[in-house]
Formats: structure tokens, C-alpha cells, sequence
């Protein structure tokens, strides 16, 4: 049974403190990717209600940024605590809406409140810098301040996470937001939203728009003066078109965009730690992530081991509806999500690889591909170069550790890698040597609110979570004074 109140569930926008329809009319149909039906429709936000949104929070602004720090700690320590008690509901609620697992949701409604938790202890943690200047003349103070309005953009893939990691540093240096969800999953920011209300975040502090428009909506927010701020989650493309905009007003940016992470597997690995690793890597949130393990390179005398032991991982794994409490892998987004990861897959075989698990979509409602892993993976096959965003694992065999660093290298991305070796003064070699932000180091998890999540080349720029995460909404500020 759900633990869902429908009825009860915001569906319009919320700005400035209200509840409140878009000015058109319009609405935006929900979409359960389960069974491909509509759940429920959202209020769709035009260019009107965007500059509404900024209204709201540019007005909040002064005097959210003027309490103290201990006051924005408590209150997003009261949203960690009223997240924790509603863990179940967030999830189902995602799972609804997203299509996600019950056990994916539930460990993203717990991970996505720690944030709340940790930037509640980082808000009081803010320490500036007193110095002598080297000539001797003047001290150098040095004072962090909340940048301003941030208009937060954020992915279906994980609606809660990708919500919180940037309103809780945002709240906790002081700085008001306007959330614009994606269109597939608005239900959980909204959900938020109502849940930071009732911790006792002010009016115009946190506003969310949905929209079916998001070019003209962002577009117009980015335009406004008031707005300091732009972090964005999604992919390279549109990143790219974001940070155009945001050059016409020098807006500062947090970027966090795709990824096509490598899995390297060596001969002196644990087989069952690199294939525990490369489960969690691959299919967490049905490998709709940006961390997701995208290419599996195995050396030559573990690959035939590997690749009999991710086939029978993969082919066991239970597909199904995302509420259902026996599924182990909730469908994909939408159709074309299904398409793509059925195009690479026949795209890699047509070049000489081979299926040893699924490759077929089933036919049945809603948008499901089942977990697959490809062989014999050709250099050219474009799944190597694409980020599949699907339950799809492409192995390629190696021989030569510098070859293998230079085809996991290879590639615009660089996001996180995963390394996995029974030698770790290797691995700390290899690490050093992959162009990405983050790497696994016989690990298939690396996210952790405590942690600077972000990439290097086009997967992203600034960091977010940890201390660094906090600094994103802050603005360095330099006394030059004699006492």
C-alpha cells in the first residue's frame, strides 16, 4: 500500500511562500514509467512565473542572508529530521514518479537528507582569514558572504539528491533559490518544497517552478540582475548551452555534467569485491546515473572470470514496476530513453560484440530494458563513447596497463573511474593518472554528502558537497586595513 496522500500532494508552483497555478493554465502530465500512465499533472510555469520566482526570492534575500548562521543550521536540521521520518513516503513517491526501485528510492530519500544534516554542521563552520601582507604594511582580512539568488537546475534521475545537494549549502551560506526540477519528475521537489516550509524555512527563501518550457523560463531568470547564481545537473549539451547565457551577465556557475566513466579491472584483483563494485557502479538506479560505470576494460587473465560473473549477476537481477517491493531494477525515464540503450546495443553487436545476458526489450507497458552485458566490444562501437544511461555494460578485454589508461582517458568526460587491483600502491598510481574528478579505488560507490562531488574537462566545473560545496554559493571578500 502506498504511502502517498495524492490528494494531499502540492502540485503547483510554489512561489514566495504560496501555493499557486500558472498564469496560463497549463499543466504538465506526470508520468509513471512503470505502466507509461499519467499519475497526475503539475502548474507550468511560464516566463511570468519565473520572474515571479526571482521576485520572491530576491526579496527574501536580505534578510535570510542576515540571520545567523546557528539559526540556518537549526532549520535545515529540522528538514533533515522531518526528511529521515518520511523516508518511506519520499521513496514510494519516487518510485512512483521516476520508476526507480523501492531500494534505490529509499537509499536516495536517506542520502539525499544527509545533505540537509551535513550542511546544517557546515553552516557554522565558515572561518575567515586574518593575515600580516608580506610588505608589512596592512593586515589582509578575508570574510566569505552568501552570493545572492542561485537559480538551481536540476535532473529526473535522482529528484531528491540532486535537489538537496544544492539547496543545502545554498540555505547555509545564506543565499535564497529558485528550483526549477526537470518535467519528468517535479512531484519531489515539490514535496520538498512543502517539507522546508514546514522546518521553518521564510517565505521566498526556496521557490519551485516546473515547466514544460525550460529554455525561455531558465532563459529569463539568467537575464535578471538579481541573479547571481546558476547550478546546473545534467548533460554536456545543454550544459554548454547554459553556460552561453550565463556568459552575457558573467554569472558564476556550478556545473555538474555528464560523465563516461571507465571500470578497470586488473589481473590481481578480488573478483568477487571487483564484481560486488561493478554492481553497485553499473546498476544503481538502474544505471541512470552520471557515476555509472559506462565502460568495463578487464585484463586478459581475469576477463573470462569477470565476464561469466557480471552475466549471471545481470541475469538474475528481478525487473519490474518501480513500487513493487520484489523489483531489483525499475524501468528507464521514457521511451526514448529505451530506444537509445536498444540503438547501442544493436549498434555494438552489428560491429562484432556479443550479448551473454539481455539485449531485448521486453514488450510490455511501460519503458523497460533488462539488464545487459556486451563482449568482444569493439573500439569504434559508440556505447564506448556515449554515456548509455541504461542497465547496459559493455566489457572490452585488455593486455597492456598503459593502453588501457589511454582508452579510459579517452574521452571529452571526466567525471569519476573505477579502479580495481590487489596492488593499492598501483591503484594510487592509476588514480593519479585518470583525467577524472573523482575515482573508486576498489569501491563502486564514491558519493558521499561529506565528500567535493565534480568532474574534470566537459563533465562539470566547481565542486559540489563537502566544505567545497558550500563555497560555490559564497563570495570570497578582502579587507585591506591597518590597526
Amino acid at each position: 500500500m502506498t504511502l502517498v496522500d495524492w490528494g494531499k500532494l502540492p502540485t503547483d508552483l510554489f512561489i514566495g511562500g504560496v501555493w499557486r497555478p500558472a498564469a496560463s493554465g497549463r499543466r504538465i502530465d506526470v508520468v509513471d514509467p512503470s505502466t507509461a500512465t499519467v499519475i497526475t499533472s503539475v502548474a507550468d510555469a511560464g516566463v511570468e512565473e519565473a520572474v515571479a520566482a526571482v521576485d520572491a526570492a530576491s526579496a527574501a534575500a536580505a534578510a535570510w542572508a542576515g540571520t545567523s548562521p546557528r539559526q540556518r543550521a537549526e532549520t535545515l536540521r529540522r528538514a533533515f529530521d522531518l526528511m529521515t521520518e518520511r523516508r518511506e513516503e519520499l521513496a514510494q513517491l519516487m518510485s512512483t514518479e521516476n520508476g526507480k526501485s523501492l531500494v534505490d528510492s529509499r537509499a536516495e530519500a536517506s542520502y539525499a537528507a544527509e545533505f540537509f544534516r551535513w550542511y546544517a554542521e557546515e553552516a557554522v563552520r565558515v572561518r575567515g582569514e586574518i593575515a600580516e601582507a608580506p610588505a608589512g604594511t596592512n593586515s589582509i582580512l578575508v570574510t566569505y558572504q552568501p552570493i545572492g539568488v542561485a537559480v538551481l537546475v536540476t535532473p529526473w534521475n535522482f529528484p531528491a539528491a540532486m535537489a538537496t545537494r544544492k539547496i543545502g549549502p545554498a540555505l547555509a551560506a545564506g543565499c535564497t533559490v529558485v528550483l526549477k526540477p526537470a518535467t519528468e519528475t517535479p512531484l519531489t521537489a515539490l514535496a520538498l518544497a512543502d517539507l522546508l516550509t514546514e522546518a521553518g524555512v521564510p517565505a521566498g527563501v526556496v521557490n519551485v517552478v516546473a515547466t514544460s518550457t525550460p529554455g525561455p523560463v531558465v532563459g529569463a531568470m539568467l537575464s535578471d540582475e538579481r541573479v547571481r547564481m546558476l547550478s546546473f545537473t545534467g548533460s554536456t549539451e545543454v550544459g554548454r548551452v547554459l553556460l552561453r547565457q550565463a556568459s552575457d551577465r558573467v554569472l558564476k556557475t556550478a556545473m555538474e555534467l555528464g560523465g563516461n566513466a571507465p571500470f578497470l579491472v586488473f589481473d590481481d584483483a578480488d573478483l568477487e569485491a571487483a564484481l560486488d563494485g561493478a554492481m553497485v557502479a553499473k546498476m544503481r538506479n538502474g544505471g541512470q546515473a552520471c557515476t555509472a560505470a559506462n565502460r568495463f576494460y578487464v585484463q586478459a587473465g581475469i576477463h573470462d572470470a569477470f565476464v561469466r560473473g557480471l552475466t549471471e549477476r545481470m541475469g538474475r537481477i528481478v525487473l519490474g514496476a518501480g513500487t513493487d517491493p520484489d523489483t531489483q531494477c525499475g524501468p528507464l525515464v521514457n521511451r526514448a530513453s529505451v530506444e537509445k540503450a536498444d540503438h547501442l546495443v544493436r549498434d555494438a553487436v552489428a560491429r562484432g560484440a556479443s550479448v551473454t545476458t539481455g539485449g531485448e526489450p521486453p514488450e510490455e507497458d511501460g519503458f523497460f530494458y533488462p539488464p545487459t552485458v556486451l563482449v568482444d566490444v569493439p573500439a569504434d562501437a559508440e556505447i564506448l563513447r556515449e554515456e548509455v544511461f541504461a542497465p547496459v555494460a559493455p566489457v572490452v578485454r585488455f593486455e597492456d596497463p598503459e593502453e588501457v589508461l589511454a582508452a579510459a582517458n579517452d574521452t571529452i568526460h571526466g567525471l569519476v573511474s573505477y579502479v580495481f587491483t590487489g596492488d593499492v600502491a598501483r591503484g594510487m598510481r592509476v588514480a593519479g593518472r585518470l583525467e577524472s574528478g573523482m575515482v573508486g579505488l576498489n569501491r563502486g560507490l564514491v558519493s558521499d554528502p561529506a565528500a567535493p562531488f565534480g568532474g574534470v574537462k566537459q563533465s562539470g566545473l566547481g565542486r559540489e558537497g563537502g566544505h567545497e560545496g558550500l563555497l560555490e554559493f559564497m563570495e570570497a571578500k578582502y579587507v585591506a586595513t591597518s590597526w
